[in-house]
């Protein structure tokens, strides 16, 4: 749907959607379970979700360029347009075969333990996702202090959610910078690892916010309910801020493989996440006898700094390490090549093409990126 050149807003809004909706999952949760049955906590997941496809299937267009070519095609036929023009799949058919599927289906595993990128992206991205899951654990116990009721606990999340929204509007100036330089200069004048540049600067904020979480969390009458709940939102704004970027950089380094690269990034934070409903309850309940709250998210901290130091590696040295990963070269290379095509073409030739009528043949080879340029066949 967008380009690497523009596709970070849609980006950064996309993981504030994701990320946000489970903090309001955890706000309704706490109504639900005050002041309704257990049951009815999966009736309004189950309503929530119909009504979402719903709007999806009524609302949003058709973005896939395959079908959108073939659409094209068979409205030009209609219209009276040449009759030797077809799309791609009206030409092959819908092909999926059990090569097909395989490939699709391995080749996120491959690039994540294979790319070096995807593989510590996925890392950093499961380990934050499992933290914030690991680390919400420690609400109830915490907060039960301050004789906050369900619904209380449920609003406690609240603070996370303002955390994600500081960090998506942070992002804002430095994606408009950026965008202004590639508009200015060209898509070369910035690297990919451009898009981990303001990663630098807040991803302290997940070891932070979880050290300061910790050692607020005493209780009353030592330290009032506000202070965790700012650590919170410190949280926060580490925990979206490692999504946006990750995300963000693999689809610019991986183009048209950043699907399986962003899938293997999925798995390790599906993954990592399940593992850490199994040790998240005894983790606080059992570390230490005084203080075992504290030194859980201690520990968290802790580990933190560990897992996220390694960003500021991966942004001096992504160039190089992107030189050694047959994929990210590829894309490099057909950028290059669609670069210079661009290049070589007067103004004049490439209107002349966008307007001559195209036959099966070059709707097979090189329709779908001409759609993509020009918005016709």
């Amino acid at each position: 749907m967008w380009e690497p050149d523009d596709q970070e807003y849609a980006i950064a809004w996309l993981v504030l959607s994701s990320v946000g909706g489970s903090v309001v999952g955890a706000v309704v949760g706490g109504f639900v379970e005050q002041y309704l049955s257990l049951p009815w906590i999966f009736w309004i997941q189950l309503i929530a979700g119909g009504a979402a496809q719903l709007i999806h299937f009524l609302l949003v267009p058709e973005t896939r360029a395959t079908i959108l070519l073939d659409r094209e095609a068979k409205r030009r036929r209609r219209e009276g347009g040449p009759p030797n023009i077809y799309g791609p799949i009206e030409m092959h058919g819908f092909q999926l075969g059990f090569k097909y599927i395989m490939t699709v289906w391995s080749r996120p595993f491959y690039m994540l333990f294979t790319e070096p990128i995807v593989a510590w992206l996925s890392a950093v991205s499961g380990f934050s996702d499992a933290l914030i899951f690991t680390f919400l654990q420690g609400f109830q116990p915490i907060y039960k202090q301050y004789g906050f009721s369900s619904m209380q606990l449920g609003l406690a999340f609240v603070p996370l959610l303002v955390g994600y929204f500081l960090a998506y509007l942070s992002f804002l100036p430095s994606i408009h910078v950026f965008r202004q330089r590639r508009r200015k200069h060209g898509s070369d004048s910035v690297q990919p690892e451009a898009r981990l540049w303001w990663l630098l600067y807040v991803i302290p904020c997940l070891p932070i916010g979880l050290f300061g979480f910790a050692w607020t969390s005493l209780g009353p009458p030592k330290v009032p309910w506000i202070a965790p709940m700012i650590f919170t939102a410190i949280v926060g704004i580490g925990n979206y801020s490692i999504y946006q970027s990750s995300i963000d950089y693999t689809v610019a380094a991986y183009g048209p493989y950043a699907a399986s690269a962003t899938g293997g990034n999925d798995f390790a934070r599906d993954f990592l996440s399940g593992i850490a409903a199994l040790y998240s309850t005894p983790m606080y309940s059992n570390i230490g006898k005084k203080y075992p709250e504290e030194w859980a998210s201690t520990i968290l901290a802790i580990v933190a700094i560990f897992v996220t130091s390694p960003v500021y590696y991966f942004y001096r040295k992504g160039p190089q390490i992107r030189m050694h990963s047959k994929f990210a070269q590829q894309v490099a290379k057909d950028r290059e090549k669609q670069l210079q095509r661009r290049k070589s073409k007067p103004a004049e030739q490439q209107v002349e093409q966008a307007e001559k009528p195209r036959g099966p043949a070059e709707v097979e080879e090189g329709g779908i990126e001409y759609y993509r340029e020009t918005g016709r066949l």
